[in-house]
């Protein structure tokens, strides 16, 4: 329970559909206050309160620094963009959460995720499905996910869009049925981040070539950039000008046009399938971003846990870093970590 609407509606629908219910909260990033984010937990414990529900704050402060943080600066160092979400949902919302309900014979855990699941008796294979409300549904975060976090988890808000969320809210009588969305990222300044955990050498400035090699300005360093930036480059062009490439070792990035940006597919690595394949290569939609759109594609399958996705038509963007999920309509197939773009 982070104390914002989701949270607090997912704790009272269960308490309405005769759970036993606890609310637990993670503390594992709080910064200087002040936009709410995901691991806030500020008013979850008047929440629970009201609800008549127990309420457990756990301290996981030093293993968000080591599991999600120093890994997300690394990244940033290594001319990638990540995305600390998808760890830290498999790793610590429904990871360690998960183990300590295990330990107090919990069924299951519940999240104020947007997303559904799908449950097969038969096979024992549940499925991950988008949520209902296109604008909120969050299953892209949740690809790293395994069956046995699906099997011991709960989404109730997936079958809800946000207004009917805050409807419920209301009903219940919760204060914050009108509190303010939290942020998709809890770390704020991310660059002042970043410099906070990396060596002085890993942060020099470099040359902003174009796509010939051409010197056109300084940077400050690769992790101020990601793929696809177009403002903060300090270049006068006749055109919008946009990061095509960063490369780590030279410290060059390479910037041109909007429609150099265009890539026809990507590798990636790390896959992680809730639905394994049945063929080596088959047809399916990919999302290379939270808020991009699913992109038809062919995924084939590659050595060492890899894949190779081929876009029906080209598109922009793609951002060594950030994670790559394969949908089918609306069932989450999988996903993994994008490793490389291919032009």
């Amino acid at each position: 329970m982070s104390g914002g609407v989701d949270s607090s509606v997912t704790a009272g629908l269960l308490v309405e559909q005769g759970y036993d219910v606890m609310g637990v909260s993670l503390r594992m990033w709080e910064g200087n206050f002040g936009p709410r984010v995901c691991s806030d937990h500020r008013g979850a414990e008047d929440v629970a309160e009201f609800l008549g529900i127990p309420h457990e704050l756990l301290d996981l402060r030093p293993q968000f620094v080591e599991t999600i943080v120093k890994p997300f600066a690394q990244d940033y160092i290594r001319g990638r963009t990540p995305n600390p979400c998808v760890a830290c949902n498999r790793d610590f919302k429904l990871g360690t959460l998960l183990q300590w309900a295990k330990q107090r014979q919990a069924d299951y855990v519940a999240t104020g995720h947007y997303a559904r699941i799908e449950r097969h008796s038969a096979s024992g294979q549940d499925s991950l499905l988008r949520g209902i409300d296109e604008a909120k549904d969050q299953s892209y975060f949740l690809f790293a996910l395994s069956q046995d976090q699906l099997a011991h988890t709960i989404f109730p808000l997936g079958a809800l869009r946000k207004n009917q969320v805050r409807e419920k809210a209301r009903g219940f009588g919760l204060s914050v049925a009108d509190r303010p969305e939290s942020q998709d990222i809890c770390f704020g300044d991310y660059k002042a981040l970043v410099q906070a955990h990396a060596d002085v050498k890993d942060l020099g400035a470099g040359d902003i070539v174009n796509r010939s090699g051409k010197v056109l300005g300084r940077h400050n360093g690769i992790h101020g950039l990601t793929i696809g930036q177009r403002r903060g480059l300090g270049i006068a062009a006749p055109q919008a000008s946009y990061v095509l490439d960063i490369d780590q070792a030279s410290k060059r990035v390479v910037i041109g046009t909007k429609s150099e940006l265009a890539c026809s597919g990507l590798m990636a690595e790390r896959m992680n399938w809730l639905e394994p394949p049945v063929a080596e290569e088959f047809v399916a939609q990919v999302q290379i971003r939270y808020r991009s759109p699913a992109i038809p594609c062919v995924v084939r399958l590659t050595e060492n846990n890899a894949c190779q996705v081929r876009f029906k038509e080209t598109y922009p963007g793609v951002t060594p870093g950030q994670a790559a999920v394969i949908y089918r309509g609306e069932k989450l197939l999988g996903g993994g970590w994008i490793e490389q773009a291919i032009p």
